[in-house]
């Protein structure tokens, strides 16, 4: 394997132990050879020319169905599925997710066979990637290590720290503009956080989703718009039904219908701004060329916190008079 690789090459995975068959073989003869074969490296049989370039592959069916006598290349498939060595992981999957292979054979950059992917493989990288994107989607490098060095890590971490610092700030001054109305209704600083904290969580679930579709090229190009009204219909439906919960809740705690209303509203309002920014955020990324998980939840967060303060604090300030203050 070539050292120079990058760290997420698909050659990093794979398995170099497969069988390689000569085109010029016959049916009998690879019969003979396979019987001492590990078990393991017969998903599908590759056939390679004297150079050991793929050419083709056979599947055990048509080989043990075959006359002794035939040549593999007169009874291979030459339509090949190959994978580059230096083929990213997550190209991998998407691969795997469209093609529905059990293995892919990996070659070099002259064609020549150096290994396979096989499902325990596939395994690998899907853990791998799973990681990786949870690791971004918070800040931290996708390629830290649990014991990366100190310096490595906070050349990683510290720059989004420091952007999610700057959106917290930005956050608190929506609920600065509002802090007249705060001091005359404390209940609304005990009741920020719900409406808040209930977006995040309705914006992250519509991410996740969005973010999978991506990485297996589940959104087809013309796709994203569709991807993003259902979210913000989804948003809308599950904004209604913890409304109502959320207000009936409010109204037992404070007495106060006007409340429970303008909470509920803002609720909706939030919820619906969870599902567009949750799916649009990765959606807008992918289409500059950015990674889409890439702290994807830190901007997400950012746009809950502030339409659900403006729009709890802004309905509060309208109806202040209905508030009983």
């Amino acid at each position: 394997m070539n050292p120079e690789l990058p760290a997420d090459a698909a050659a990093r995975v794979m398995d170099p132990a497969v069988v390689a068959l000569r085109a010029e073989w016959s049916v009998r003869k690879t019969v003979d050879m396979l019987r001492g074969a590990p078990q393991e490296s017969l998903y599908y049989l590759y056939v390679t020319d004297a150079d050991n370039k793929l050419v083709g592959i056979i599947s055990m069916r048509h080989l043990l169905l075959a006359e002794p006598k035939e040549r593999l290349e007169t009874i291979m498939s030459r339509d090949v599925t190959s994978v580059c060595d230096a083929t990213k992981r997550d190209e991998v999957l998407k691969l795997a997710e469209r093609k529905k292979y059990v293995a892919f054979p990996v070659v070099d950059a002259d064609g020549r066979l150096i290994g396979a992917i096989r499902p325990s493989d596939l395994i690998t990288i899907a853990e791998q990637e799973a990681g990786s994107m949870l690791q971004r989607m918070f800040g931290a490098g996708g390629d830290e290590k649990a014991l990366s060095t100190v310096g490595f890590a906070l050349k990683k971490r510290l720059p989004w720290l420091q952007i999610n610092l700057g959106t917290a700030f930005l956050a608190s001054a929506v609920v600065g503009i509002f802090e007249s109305t705060i001091e005359r209704v404390t209940a609304l600083a005990v009741l920020l956080p719900i409406v808040a904290g209930q977006g995040g969580n309705a914006g992250a679930q519509a991410m996740a989703v969005v973010i999978r579709a991506l990485g297996v090229g589940e959104i087809a190009a013309g796709a994203s718009w569709r991807v993003i009204l259902k979210e913000m219909a989804l948003g809308w439906w599950n904004g209604l039904a913890v409304a109502v919960v959320c207000a009936l809740a409010v109204l037992a705690w404070s007495r106060s219908a006007a409340l429970a209303g303008v909470i509920g509203v803002a609720m909706v309002v939030n919820m619906v701004a969870a599902g567009v920014s949750g799916a649009g955020i990765p959606i807008l990324m992918k289409s500059l060329g950015r990674d889409p998980a890439q702290s994807s939840s830190i901007i997400m967060t950012t746009v809950t916190d502030i339409v659900g303060f403006f729009s709890f604090l802004g309905l509060a300030t309208l109806f202040l008079s209905a508030l009983g203050r």
